[in-house]
């Protein structure tokens, strides 16, 4: 009698406030989603843009990119307390990769600026590329190479693929920029950056994947990282290959979702390192074992870079 009187209790009981709050979301960003689709369809005429603001799109995007990098690797090198002197690498190129996206973004500037900005850029593709044979070393070192466990803990491969991303875009950026490109030369980075977009999508959602099957997707919005980016990457990638002078008003809403979605996952993983013992008192200790902030902005740096590759898809002339 005591069990069904518990069964029923357990049965009748209603849905958690944290289910809820799932569903608002997900409801309130599908309802996002086909706001921002009508407001890009309506627009019927090509909307004019400067010949600069794709290459300043990218630029911010290359700097977003960077400092999130720049960040994640500072928490996690100084974890791992330096050890090995290349540690210091990321950091260097990161942040001359930053300044140089700041400045792509801010202005034009002159030749020398364009090739110092060159030089930052691919300072950070070389170290980012680097890095990664580093650390797939380090996993393939430890006992039972490439294993759950060595993929949860050893040194992330995601963090220098996306500085390498980042070297990539702010080149593509200063390309674009002048002369430098023609109407011709345009048409095909358009296609070859969304394309790069979209795999830098893919792989970011693999890296939020792996981390967040890790924390066995506890919280239901856990899931929105490896559910609306991987749609954005599917739709950027067939907007790349889609006949042109088509307006893909449903890609690039989309991609302003994912966007949002980096910016509100830095919410999110405050609130993690919040529910740690001692929250942001015992930062030193909670920011490294806690979510990591820096990780989500990277989403929003790649869908920038790719609503600069739509822009480039969508001119006149192409």
């Amino acid at each position: 009698m005591e069990g069904e009187v518990a069964l029923r209790v357990r049965t009748n009981r209603p849905p958690s406030p944290v289910d809820a709050r799932a569903a608002a979301v997900v409801l309130g960003g599908l309802a996002a989603v086909a706001a921002l689709a009508l407001c890009e369809r309506q627009q019927s005429r090509p909307r004019r843009r400067s010949r600069d603001a794709p290459s300043r799109r990218l630029n911010a995007a290359a700097a977003l990119l960077s400092a999130s990098v720049l960040a994640d690797s500072a928490v996690e090198h100084y974890a791992g307390a330096f050890h090995n002197p290349a540690m210091v690498a990321p950091l260097i190129t990161g942040a001359l990769s930053l300044v140089a996206g700041v400045d792509g973004a801010a202005r034009k500037g002159g030749p020398g600026a364009r090739r110092l900005r060159d030089a930052a850029y691919t300072a950070a593709g070389v170290v980012g590329m680097a890095g990664l044979c580093f650390h797939l070393f380090n996993i393939v070192k430890r006992p039972g190479r490439i294993d759950w466990q060595n993929l949860f803990h050893a040194a992330p491969i995601g963090a220098p693929a996306a500085l390498t991303l980042a070297g990539l875009i702010g080149c593509s950026g200063e390309i674009l920029r002048g002369e430098r490109a023609g109407r011709v030369g345009r048409k095909g980075w358009g296609r070859r950056l969304a394309a790069l977009a979209s795999v830098g999508l893919a792989g970011s959602v693999g890296e939020a994947g792996l981390l967040h099957f890790r924390g066995a997707f506890q919280n239901p919005f856990m899931w929105l990282p490896v559910s609306l980016p991987p749609v954005a990457a599917a739709l950027t990638a067939h907007t790349a290959l889609d006949e042109p002078g088509q307006r893909p008003w449903l890609t690039r809403a989309w991609l302003w979702l994912t966007a949002a979605l980096g910016v509100g996952g830095v919410g999110f993983h405050m609130f993690g390192v919040s529910r740690r013992m001692g929250g942001f008192r015992n930062w030193s200790q909670n920011l490294m074992a806690g979510p990591p902030l820096p990780a989500p902005p990277a989403f929003s740096a790649l869908a920038l870079a790719a609503l600069a590759a739509l822009d480039l898809l969508e001119e006149r002339g192409r």
